[in-house]
């Protein structure tokens, strides 16, 4: 653990790669990571399906991570993390009740399975974009996540490797920022 591992990360700053609108790097205090983006880059209306990230500030709340496949239990971490059940999905309908919310599978809306064949969620931050209230249709599942190996484009999530999350998971917590910039 480094030096930084008592004091916690105040703000997580996002930008775009120049010629590269999908991709990214991410700063946190001084630690720099590239990050993919959403495939529509990065916008200040998001919309549902629009497959942007939002130019915002947000913040994480809590997470979750693939407990089949960290034999050593939960990452370190300060915020609340728990393990991600076959029945975990995130409603992405917004004509639904639970519209940008977690739900337990099978639901009856449009939503994501959080128990994904690929690597992606095998740690999955959730952030408050959208959250209080959630307004239909302006976007849902804005997580900080796990990235594909030469970082292609998300749906509108933040994604940085592995490595990096790792590194970056302990130094973090529910008082950091994440501020997307244009």
């Amino acid at each position: 653990m480094s030096e930084k591992a008592g004091k916690i990360i105040g703000l997580i700053e996002v930008r775009r790669r120049p010629g590269r609108p999908s991709q990214g790097l991410v700063n946190a205090g001084g630690l720099v990571f590239r990050c993919a983006l959403g495939r529509g880059g990065t916008t200040m209306l998001k919309r549902e399906g629009d497959g942007a990230t939002p130019v915002c500030e947000m913040r994480l709340l809590y997470g979750y991570f693939r407990g089949d496949r960290a034999p050593c239990g939960p990452p370190p971490s300060r915020f609340a993390i728990r393990a991600i059940a076959s029945s975990d999905g995130w409603c992405d309908a917004p004509g639904d009740r639970n519209y940008n919310r977690p739900v337990k599978l099978p639901y009856p809306a449009s939503c994501e399975e959080m128990r994904r064949q690929d690597r992606l969620y095998d740690i999955c931050m959730v952030s408050d974009w959208n959250m209080r209230p959630a307004i239909r249709g302006r976007g849902s599942a804005i997580f900080f996540h796990i990235a594909k190996p030469g970082f292609p484009p998300t749906a509108g999530c933040i994604a940085i490797e592995p490595r990096a999350m790792a590194r970056l998971l302990p130094l973090i917590g529910p008082q950091t920022r994440i501020r997307v910039y244009r």
